[in-house]
């Protein structure tokens, strides 16, 4: 019996390890299985003017007449483009004209993108959103500034723009030359500026927090923040025509659109030392690219539902009872509504990017010319079937304005 039992642990072993084998096998082929299909940009993107929503687009050459917008816009429901127009100049001077595809500096719109990197990165284990900022820079100048706050605009930090401007000025630095996160880091750690408040007190929009980010995310990726964007958020979500330009990189920032300030062409903008920080700012892609964001977000492409959800939670007290700020986003809240988006404002730049989560929406207006034009949207969100968001792109704190 001994003999017997003994042959049969030696015969049936083999038998179990195949079926641990087999079993992991099956577990192995069942993961690799749930895999996000990328998105068939051919038909996402697929548009015929002749079938162009007449209304919209009475709206949009309204809004070019009496306001005058210039600038590219995409309206599309439920994944469909149902409007797409590129009107005006790329660049007044050499009276250039905007094509579809024209990149534009995002200003802040960036930091939707930058969020959803430090969110990767969070999913990846990388990082916890409560980590302190001294964790990776020990040299930073304050205390309790976690990663959570800088994404809800709560750390108290002075603005960065104004900061590193005052040293360039009075020490006569060479402005045509970008700054680099890193240099930037270090001018906020060697001369320690006063903050505006201590962190978590109160909401204070401003580009220190995502310049941060953006450092952060160099310093954990070991990749530049150009490399990192471009291998974990543009590629996966097929956005061919989006980069990160920066002055620090490049002399002359290779794209043909022009920034225009003061709402008057003759104001054109020459990028300087302040277009070399990224992360606040420094992407620049179209409005087909920035569609197709909003799908990759939707389709699981580059972060999990559950995170998605987290980063477009209020974290801030409500503003004129509807607007808050989550992780990297703007909110619009209203009785079963809820829009997602996000504003911008540079050097000649204005935008609004904008994601009815209920009803699938997608609206993206990016400008350059710097004027009134995207403060009356009133008709469009009406036409397209939206809440009616009034927020000011342009204060600089951020507040609600009544336009």
């Amino acid at each position: 019996m001994r003999l017997v039992y003994k042959s049969l642990v030696v015969f049936t072993a083999p038998l179990l390890l195949l079926a641990c084998s087999s079993k992991n096998k099956n577990k192995d082929q069942s993961q690799s299985q749930v895999v996000v299909k990328p998105l068939d940009t051919t038909a996402l993107l697929a548009y015929n003017p002749k079938n162009a929503d007449k209304r919209i687009d009475a709206v949009m050459q309204e809004l070019h007449r009496t306001r005058g917008f210039n600038g590219n816009v995409l309206v599309a429901k439920k994944g469909k483009i149902v409007y797409e127009k590129a009107i005006g100049w790329a660049d007044y001077l050499h009276r250039d004209s905007l094509k579809i595809n024209s990149q534009f500096e995002l200003a802040s719109v960036t930091k939707t993108m930058t969020s959803t990197g430090i969110l990767l990165l969070m999913e990846r284990g990388k990082l916890k959103l409560d980590d302190d900022v001294k964790k990776f820079f020990p040299d930073f100048p304050y205390d309790g500034v976690t990663i959570r706050l800088l994404l809800t605009h709560r750390s108290g930090m002075m603005n960065y723009v104004y900061f590193v401007d005052d040293i360039y000025r009075k020490n006569h630095l060479n402005q045509r030359k970008g700054l680099t996160n890193a240099e930037a880091m270090k001018m906020i750690a060697d001369y320690k500026p006063t903050r505006f408040n201590e962190p978590n007190k109160r909401f204070l929009y401003n580009n220190s927090n995502f310049m941060v980010l953006g450092s952060i995310i160099e310093k954990v990726s070991g990749m530049s923040y150009a490399q990192f964007m471009q291998e974990n958020v543009f590629k996966p979500a097929s956005m061919a025509h989006t980069h990160v330009y920066s002055k620090a990189v490049y002399d002359k920032i290779p794209v043909d659109v022009v920034g225009h300030d003061r709402g008057q062409w003759r104001y054109s903008v020459a990028q300087n030392f302040l277009d070399g920080p990224v992360g606040d700012k420094g992407i620049y892609s179209t409005v087909g690219d920035l569609f197709l964001f909003d799908r990759a977000l939707r389709a699981g492409l580059l972060l999990k539902q559950a995170t998605l959800d987290s980063a477009y939670v209020p974290r801030n007290p409500m503003l004129h009872g509807h607007f808050s700020y989550g992780y990297g986003w703007r909110t619009f809240t209203a009785p079963g509504q809820e829009v997602i988006y996000h504003t911008g404002w540079w050097h000649g730049f204005r935008h609004i990017y904008l994601r009815d989560m209920k009803n699938d929406i997608t609206v993206v207006l990016l400008t350059n010319l710097a004027n009134g034009s995207l403060l009356k949207l009133d008709d469009l969100f009406n036409t397209v079937g939206m809440p009616v968001v009034r927020k000011s792109a342009y204060n600089g704190n951020g507040d609600t304005s009544d336009d």
